[in-house]
């Protein structure tokens, strides 16, 4: 009899045990929520979309937020993942180290650009590196961004030694935007990320790019598109590299996106997305 009654108690003591049983982090299941630049949307969707179909019970949310807000959001723990552009500041480095105690080490993994867009209307052919500084300096303000702490206008300013308090230009919330009523200024540039119309084949990027033309870009005598070989080398002028930026320090659902994001298959569908793909994959061919 109390043998009985002590195995029935050691029964009851290893079940409650399983039953309390905290379960892992896992990077194969579970939900997450990415930050992101409006600019760089597509492209973050298309890499989420991809690793839940490689791993079916996870669940990614995009929602896109200015890039300078997702820093933030990043650092009062609001976000556990946010992709930047621009290279960050010794404070925000320090903030940084401070608020979330971890080594910074951006992961990247795409390269895109800022272009200058005109109607297909329009005479003007080509921009210099002088036009943008003195246009940007300009109280007649020709330039149309998709508004201020956006990514495409710190990336501008950062790339032209500025603040960007200290430029004048016009605001059209949203690149997509930009692209759709640029016609309505027919004198004026828009600025808008290239991911934005970068998917060949996508429906809508189709439809922007048949509304507008894609400025080249003059420097130092060197006439530069941001196409892929000059994105690869990085010679087109407002080339700029994305990153993941994350506060989760254990091998979860976070750091398990942005490994997938940097490996092969991750690299391909930013490929897909008409972006230069950051890390570089040789193929490898066997001949018998």
């Amino acid at each position: 009899m109390k043998a009985s009654l002590l195995l029935t108690a050691l029964f009851l003591f290893f079940a409650g045990c399983q039953k309390s049983e905290i379960k892992t982090p896992s990077y194969n299941e579970g939900e997450l929520t990415i930050v992101t630049d409006e600019s760089f949307k597509s492209v973050t969707e298309a890499l989420a979309e991809g690793y839940m179909i490689s791993y079916p019970e996870t669940k990614l949310k995009v929602v896109t937020q200015k890039e300078d807000l997702a820093f933030l959001d990043l650092l009062n723990g609001k976000a556990k993942i946010i992709v930047m552009s621009r290279d960050l500041s010794e404070k925000e480095k320090e903030a940084f180290k401070n608020k979330i105690d971890l080594e910074l080490l951006p992961a990247r993994f795409a390269v895109d650009a800022v272009v200058f867009i005109v109607p297909k209307s329009s005479k003007i052919e080509k921009l210099s590196m002088d036009q943008i500084n003195q246009g940007l300096e300009s109280d007649e303000k020709p330039f149309i961004f998709d508004g201020t702490n956006s990514s495409n206008l710190n990336f501008i300013a950062q790339k032209l030694g500025k603040s960007p308090s200290d430029l004048k230009f016009n605001i059209i919330s949203g690149n997509e935007n930009v692209a759709k009523q640029l016609s309505r200024h027919p004198d004026k540039i828009g600025v808008i990320s290239l991911n934005t119309i970068s998917r060949p084949y996508g429906k809508d990027a189709t439809s922007l790019r048949s509304m507008i033309r894609i400025l080249p870009v003059e420097d130092k005598g060197q006439l530069y598109e941001p196409n892929i070989e000059n994105l690869r080398e990085m010679k087109y002028p407002f080339s700029r590299v994305l990153y993941f930026l994350t506060s989760e320090a254990n091998f979860n659902l976070a750091n398990g996106f942005i490994r997938y994001s940097c490996t092969q298959l991750g690299q391909m569908i930013v490929q897909k997305e008409g972006l230069q793909k950051y890390n570089l994959y040789q193929r490898e061919v066997q001949m018998r």
